[in-house]
């Protein structure tokens, strides 16, 4: 017997991810060392109190049941983050749900909220859920342009009225993966200001909210006045406290959205580990010391790598958030050529930004997620590449 996948799943692209691992491998095979810079796991382990934590409460036999949901010590833990960090006001029950990391809020939520015929406005580029969540949710996609001219930020006045007028829910992620710039409250009270008067929700997408550089502030969506009105905001503690493997973050924001993918969920999960709760607790109320030596070294991650590329001509945007570099190519390539070139002659792997969408043509990203020694080697890789092939280019 034959059997196919569903539609909606045909419909979706396949993994660049898998491509690029693939292409890796391949490379790895035949005797080349390839420096790994294309998956946005980081690299640095969870601070010392969340893996004693985690040790203190597996070590006790009554703590592998279903938890159902998230405990409320976790819940407080959020709204004390939230108030401490971002100067937003919480409600523990009614305004904070935990889920088993925030794309699998992500990926659930146009499930929850969107019927065929709905559009979603999504960033282009954008992380590849964005879309395949609506896809799969039987939704249609209007991509918004995220260009350099306009600091990365959609004109949200270009969007068509035909187009708004089907709109139910808008995608926005600052700072922003793949792209990594920031938004300003006046962008913020910008899109409150278009949810409102069009009636749309609006989805943040804050996952980066702790790796922000160079002095630049640190704002929540919900700070604004009115958000929580038209919209709820995704965050984790993956890249935050280096708990990617944990699977465990939260939505925030709106109470009915909130109540509507927390029915959701619970048709479809059993909660997340009562140890890994308790761990995720502790990172949120400690004092938060680690996470200033954390940004500093991303900052000089980013700033080893960077410098390292224009020393070959190559000129690199300093990336202000996020464990990434959003680098435009140079003349003459594909994003896929340029990126399986890397990976098959200099043996850096990074991922092409066509994978994030129509926009992403000409970037490529690359993940700060290896030690200044590493990243410094990358750089040379990449200069001994592009000197050779600007000489057979001649």
């Amino acid at each position: 017997m034959i059997f196919t996948a569903s539609e909606k799943l045909q419909k979706l692209s396949s993994s660049i991810f898998q491509e690029v691992a693939n292409r890796k491998q391949e490379a790895m095979n035949k005797g080349k060392d390839v420096i790994d810079l294309s998956v946005g796991s980081p690299d640095f382990p969870p601070p010392p109190f969340v893996i004693d934590t985690l040790l203190t409460y597996t070590m006790d036999p009554k703590n592998y049941g279903y938890t159902l949901k998230g405990i409320p010590e976790f819940h407080e833990a959020v709204t004390y983050f939230y108030k401490q960090r971002y100067s937003v006001h919480l409600d523990a029950k009614k305004e904070v749900l935990q889920l088993m990391g925030s794309q699998d809020g992500l990926a659930h939520l146009a499930t929850a909220m969107i019927n065929p015929g709905d559009y979603v406005l999504v960033p282009d580029p954008g992380y590849p859920i964005y879309e395949g969540s609506v896809t799969i949710a039987g939704g249609s996609i209007y991509p918004m342009p995220l260009r350099s001219e306009n600091r990365f930020l959609p004109k949200l006045e270009e969007i068509p009225e035909e187009i708004i007028q089907k709109t139910k829910m808008m995608i926005l992620s600052y700072p922003g993966n793949p792209v990594t710039a920031i938004a300003d409250e006046c962008f913020f009270e910008e899109v409150v200001a278009f949810a409102k008067r069009h009636q749309i929700l609006v989805v943040h997408d804050f996952a980066y909210s702790e790796l922000i550089y160079d002095g630049h502030p640190q704002i929540s969506f919900l700070s604004v006045p009115g958000a929580k009105e038209v919209g709820i905001e995704f965050n984790s503690l993956s890249k935050t406290f280096n708990m990617a493997g944990c699977r465990i973050g939260y939505a925030v924001g709106n109470e009915h959205v909130i109540s509507i993918l927390a029915s959701f969920k619970s048709h479809i999960d059993y909660g997340v580990f009562y140890p890994i709760q308790k761990a995720a607790s502790k990172a949120l109320t400690s004092d938060f010391d680690y996470l200033k030596g954390q940004v500093k070294e991303y900052e000089r991650r980013r700033d080893v790598l960077v410098e390292g590329l224009r020393k070959s001509g190559w000129e690199v945007e300093k990336s202000p958030a996020t464990m990434f570099v959003w680098a435009k190519i140079p003349q003459g390539w594909t994003s896929r050529q340029f990126a399986f070139e890397l990976i098959d002659r200099a043996g850096v792997a990074v991922i092409p930004g066509d994978a994030f969408g129509k926009q992403g043509e000409g970037y490529v990203r690359i993940a700060l997620v290896q030690p200044t020694k590493t990243l410094q080697e990358a750089a040379e890789r990449i200069q001994a590449f592009l000197a050779n092939c600007s000489i057979h280019n001649k």
